[in-house]
């Protein structure tokens, strides 16, 4: 029933910075974790961060470093920090809303890194 809406998408260069958000269309206890995934052409759907109930968080080895997920659960919202971004980081990238029967995904924002 509820729906998550992304933005911050677009064309970057090499070294630059992007923030993308996601919001819940209906408010969401901050028990639930969310994440950010992303998939490049022809590859599988991989996980780029997450970040629990307690406010712990995981980075993928690729982006731990430059890449920082939070959430402000007043707002509902998600935010993935992109820093020092890398033609590799081109993907389309999901927000994801773990739910207790379900997993709610967002339509997906495109991240293209190239100069």
């Amino acid at each position: 029933q509820v729906q998550l809406v992304e933005s911050g998408g677009g064309l970057v260069q090499p070294g630059g910075s992007l923030r993308l958000s996601c919001a819940a269309s209906k408010p969401i206890s901050s028990i639930y974790t969310m994440s950010w995934y992303r998939q490049a052409p022809g590859k599988q759907r991989e996980l780029v961060a997450a970040i629990g109930s307690d406010g712990s968080t995981h980075h993928a080895d690729s982006v731990k470093g430059r890449f920082t997920i939070s959430r402000d659960n007043a707002e509902n919202t998600v935010y993935l920090q992109m820093n020092s971004l890398k033609p590799e980081d081109t993907a389309v990238y999901y927000c994801n809303l773990r739910l207790p029967l379900a997993l709610v995904w967002g339509q997906g924002t495109q991240v293209t890194v190239s100069s």
